[in-house]
């Protein structure tokens, strides 16, 4: 009928001392995503592809950190480590689609900058406000659609004995792991559904900057191409925010058994709540005109 919660093992009489930090990045991820889009509404030359899918992104960081939020600092603060199971599964029912969405909308970052660098002049044709839309809706639905039966998996399955969580929110992992039942077919949806959406987004990721990087060689001067470059540095370092703790986790769940708890659940932290509190911050230092807005909202 429920889990119970861990926070950082070994470091459990420390927990009120380890919420300072905590607070602060959940301030400064709140805080800064809901600035980028105030800013991005305000600002009219802003109205472009690449700033629209930057509001999906700090949406998106949004969720993730009002999803874990909670039970986090309800867990450092009054030592609620109780969760029901149902609460459990709707927790990590929205933590991984909106994971699988940050993904997707970073591939459409990427692909964005791919035509802006490789076709500058049919840009605004290719990437109009109705095809944003339509790029946004798709990503929604994917991932609701591809996680919607991992709860009904979870359901079936007997748990018994040990009910204790490896963190401070419901990981699918996590979960399935708890049931003395076959989870064989938990185990491989979860695999497939990995590869067939973060996988691929890394992927075509990889692509497009592959693409991109054979486009700008071929640019006639050193100062076009650094310019063009200058163009992604934030989005490179977006996706390496996100994508090498995400990529650590699920392989320390799948593969990591002699790997020790804390490890386990640093890890688990930083793929949650660094991303979603350094994107406002990357994106705020490298684009002069999101820092030219933001110095005139001031």
């Amino acid at each position: 009928s429920a889990f119970l919660m861990r926070g950082i093992p070994g470091l459990e009489s420390l927990h009120h001392w380890i919420s300072i930090p905590f607070c602060a990045l959940y301030l400064i991820a709140l805080s800064g995503n809901c600035m980028i889009l105030f800013i991005i509404k305000k600002t009219q030359s802003l109205h472009e592809p690449m700033y629209y899918f930057l509001s999906m992104l700090a949406v998106t960081d949004l969720g993730l950190v009002l999803c874990t939020l909670p039970t986090t600092l309800g867990l450092f603060w009054f030592n609620m480590r109780r969760i029901g199971f149902d609460a459990c599964l709707t927790q990590m029912y929205f933590i991984h689609i909106l994971s699988f969405v940050e993904s997707s909308v970073l591939l459409a970052m990427a692909f964005d900058r791919f035509i802006a660098i490789s076709h500058p002049l049919r840009h605004a044709s290719i990437l109009t406000r109705r095809t944003v839309i339509k790029i946004g809706l798709a990503i929604i639905l994917r991932g609701m659609l591809s996680l919607l039966p991992i709860p009904f998996l979870l359901k079936r399955l007997t748990y018994c004995g040990k009910t204790e969580l490896s963190h401070s929110f419901c990981f699918h992992p996590d979960i399935m792991k708890l049931a003395c039942a076959d989870i064989k077919v938990n185990v491989f949806y979860g695999m497939i559904v990995l590869l067939s959406t973060v996988g691929m987004d890394f992927i075509f990721i990889v692509l497009s900057y592959i693409l991109i990087i054979k486009t700008v060689i071929s640019l006639a001067t050193k100062e076009e191409c650094l310019k063009a470059l200058n163009t992604c540095v934030s989005h490179i370092c977006a996706v390496l925010v996100f994508f090498i703790p995400m990529i650590g986790l699920s392989m320390i769940h799948r593969f990591g058994k002699n790997v020790p708890p804390l490890v386990n659940t640093l890890v688990a932290y930083t793929y949650l709540i660094i991303p979603p509190a350094l994107n406002p911050i990357i994106y705020s230092i490298k684009s002069s005109h999101i820092r030219e807005a933001l110095l005139r909202a001031l």
